[in-house]
């Protein structure tokens, strides 16, 4: 019997997506372009100075009906996310930097047991197929193209050169290639989180109403909705990281009493507020307000720590035995979905934000007092959307010292 209503169904259904990814191209169409460095792209640059020799026949490449594009992949392709997954979920224990940026920089297969191939067949995976479909796309996340401006052709010693400059500049694109895939992949795993948590945006007016007319109990919404929410959201993306149901259900044994306990802390906030303990009124219910997510975080690195011990068990960390951390792996895996940072960054921000609050004299505020409960959601959006930009940035700045 399906329990979910239609139209919470089709909320949590994973939007369908074209096969492609999305990219953009800088196009230099003119001979005289090359000589005016400070327009050019980058990347050009950069292999003009690894290969002087380049520009003059570009020049020519130009001057005959042809243009020169940097493309740069903005979004990873559905195969290769697709094939991602595959490896993660049917041989690694659901980690992705175990294995990924070693493949993608050093060319290390990740090692695969026969029960790992004969497992993923049984879903309709082919594990070795999955991950040539990897190694195929990897120039093709930051490359040189030819573009055939007059429809004259192109031909195949101008199609190996093109290959060549790409393959000059792919040392020094494999950090940004590498967020790409694994930033993609845990925005795959999320998408669902994130439209749970834009549910958030009601948390407010009903916060606002309930503190006019029930003072107290704004509170409680203002911090409880926000942390279950959340919760929703991690399950989630827990879920399309390949968690079963039934290492999730073991959360909710610590989690119940969490909050439990951060329920009673909202109890207490006005009684300290009317002793005029503000700073203790303000920390307590910016505590109490992040408690459920703060100990998701916690509870997901634990999860990851299990799975990194049982690759190291079965020898499948060929680059980091001996030399791992397991906790700091753990951690970074985690991590590598940039709104589980944030949270952990916003729960440390939460007492402070409701101390403020306090000591302003808005902790009747419904307004304020969900945007307090909401600190460790806004600083996660807020570093989701600066992690790319980020990587954008120190991509250009490291050609940029090269130059």
């Amino acid at each position: 019997m399906d329990l979910l209503p239609k139209f919470l169904k089709r909320k949590l259904d994973p939007p369908k997506r074209a096969p492609v990814g999305s990219y953009s191209v800088k196009v230099v169409s003119l001979p005289e372009e090359l000589d005016w460095d400070e327009f050019l792209p980058v990347e050009l640059r950069y292999v003009f100075k690894k290969m002087p020799e380049a520009k003059e026949r570009l020049r020519v490449l130009l001057g005959s009906g042809k243009a020169i594009g940097v493309r740069t992949v903005e979004r990873t392709p559905e195969r290769v996310l697709e094939a991602v997954k595959h490896v993660s979920f049917h041989s690694q224990h659901n980690c992705i930097l175990t294995w990924l940026p070693e493949l993608l920089r050093e060319k290390h297969l990740p090692i695969f047991t026969e029960a790992d191939r004969r497992r993923s067949k049984e879903h309709g995976a082919d594990l070795d197929a999955d991950v040539r479909a990897i190694l195929d796309a990897r120039l093709t996340f930051k490359r040189l193209v030819l573009i055939d401006e007059d429809n004259l052709g192109i031909a195949d010693e101008d199609r190996r050169f093109m290959n060549e400059l790409s393959e000059t500049v792919y040392p020094l694109a494999i950090d940004a290639i590498v967020h790409r895939a694994v930033v993609d992949n845990a925005n795959e795993r999320t998408e669902i989180a994130q439209s749970v948590i834009k549910a958030m945006l009601v948390i407010g007016p009903v916060a606002h109403v309930l503190e006019k007319y029930a003072s107290g109990f704004g509170k409680i919404f203002a911090a409880s909705t926000d942390d279950l929410l959340g919760e929703a959201a991690e399950i989630m993306a827990l879920r399309g990281s390949g968690f079963s149901w039934k290492t999730l259900r073991k959360r909710f044994i610590v989690l119940v009493p969490v909050f439990a306990i951060a329920t009673y802390g909202v109890f207490q906030v006005e009684p300290l507020i009317r002793e005029n303990r503000l700073l203790l009124a303000g920390a307590v219910f910016g505590l109490s307000a992040v408690a459920l997510s703060l100990t998701t975080v916690i509870q997901s690195i634990g999860m990851y720590r299990k799975a990194v011990q049982s690759l190291m068990i079965e020898g499948k960390l060929h680059a980091h035995a001996g030399s791992v951390s397991v906790l700091k792996t753990a951690m970074i895996q985690d991590f590598t979905n940039p709104a589980q940072l944030g949270i952990l960054l916003g729960a440390t921000l939460a007492p402070f934000a409701g101390m403020l609050a306090a000591v302003t004299g808005l902790m009747h505020n419904g307004w304020i007092l969900a945007l307090v409960g909401s600190t460790e959601s806004v600083v996660a959006g807020i570093t989701v959307i600066t992690s790319n930009r980020v990587a954008a940035w120190r991509f250009r700045r490291n050609l940029e010292k090269l130059l």
